[in-house]
């Protein structure tokens, strides 16, 4: 599939320096590319392989000014990561699979439901009383149970097991190997060291344009719904426990945990191996560093936290510029000690 440059800049909104009537067939890294490709220059630290790039084209900002000669030719645009982005998806539309039909062997429930140009992989597996929208692709070993309703647009990649009663919305990509609607991880203590189970009735709830990454798992509530709001998006190895709410266009990263009945809120950040303890909320717009622990509610919106345990940011900034010294003021200390 092959695209002129010209083309791509009219899809970008940006303007063409040099030969706009070269043909574009792949997207590169600025630093990998060969003739035939286009990638991008966003970051400042990459301008040097501007210079010595084999890609046909690069997508630069529109004040971006060359400090050396180059032979490629340009894109301006007002974003490059946003134009890039945009393109990747635009190509990924194009190249992507679009398989349709049933493949045998597969499962598919009394009284379910299924709408108009779907996909039904080998060993897929669809419960009783199920409703599923248009355009879903429900890959090979893919495991619906029963009362599960599906809206339109939605990708369930092999492996994906949806527990009973579990509602998602248009538009949702769920990867490999992720769990919706297992059991909350809810246990009783008794007199004589053991746990009784505590039954887990309530259900998963995904709203529309959700993303779930590989091997992640949302726990169904104990009562009423664990919720993933609209435009959320979840990294791999992610676990958002029992009655959890996601707010809208949170995003949280790989290996972060969420514990039972807690609330984020929207726009929200949870990077890499965050954890977040149960029955607190956090504002919109909390920003939580990677490794970082929260064990109260955050009120303020807007607010970073780092370090664990998590603080405010500039607390926290202004506190590791001393206890990184400790080891010298230590030493300080001692021979202090040792002239008394």
């Amino acid at each position: 599939m092959e695209f002129t440059i010209d083309h791509i800049a009219q899809l970008l909104d940006g303007t063409v320096e040099g030969d706009g009537s070269q043909l574009i067939h792949t997207l590169e890294k600025i630093q990998e590319g060969k003739p035939g490709s286009i990638g991008f220059l966003s970051n400042l630290k990459y301008e040097k392989h501007l210079y010595t790039t084999n890609c046909s084209a690069i997508i630069v900002s529109e004040d971006f000014v060359p400090q050396k000669s180059y032979s490629t030719t340009l894109v301006r645009v007002k974003d490059p990561y946003t134009a890039f982005s945009k393109l990747l998806e635009s190509y990924s539309e194009l190249t992507k699979p679009n398989p349709q039909g049933v493949e045998e062997p597969s499962f598919f429930g009394e009284n379910s439901v299924i709408g108009e140009k779907y996909y039904l992989g080998a060993f897929s597996y669809v419960g009783k009383n199920c409703i599923i929208g248009d355009n879903v692709k429900i890959y090979p070993q893919v495991y619906i149970g029963d009362n599960v309703t599906i809206g339109n647009d939605c990708v369930f990649h092999s492996g994906v097991k949806i527990y009973a009663q579990t509602k998602i919305g248009n538009n949702c990509e769920i990867h490999a190997g992720t769990i919706l609607g297992a059991d909350g991880f809810g246990f009783t203590p008794q007199a004589d060291g053991t746990y009784s189970n505590v039954p887990q009735l309530g259900n998963v709830v995904l709203e529309d344009n959700i993303s779930i990454g590989a091997n992640s798992t949302v726990d169904c509530a104990t009562l009423g719904s664990t919720i993933i709001k609209k435009g959320a998006k979840i990294d791999n190895h992610v676990q958002i426990a029992h009655n959890v709410t996601i707010g809208e266009n949170t995003v949280i990263a790989a290996q972060a945990g969420v514990a039972g009945s807690t609330i984020i809120g929207k726009n929200c950040v949870l990077a890499g191996k965050s954890s977040i303890v149960g029955h607190i909320e956090l504002a919109n717009n909390t920003t939580v560093g990677g490794n970082t622990g929260v064990m109260k509610s955050i009120t303020e919106p807007g607010t970073t936290l780092f370090g664990f345990i998590g603080f405010d940011v500039k607390a926290f900034l202004k506190s590791y510029s001393i206890f990184k010294k400790l080891p010298l003021l230590q030493d300080k200390l001692r021979e202090l000690e040792k002239k008394q």
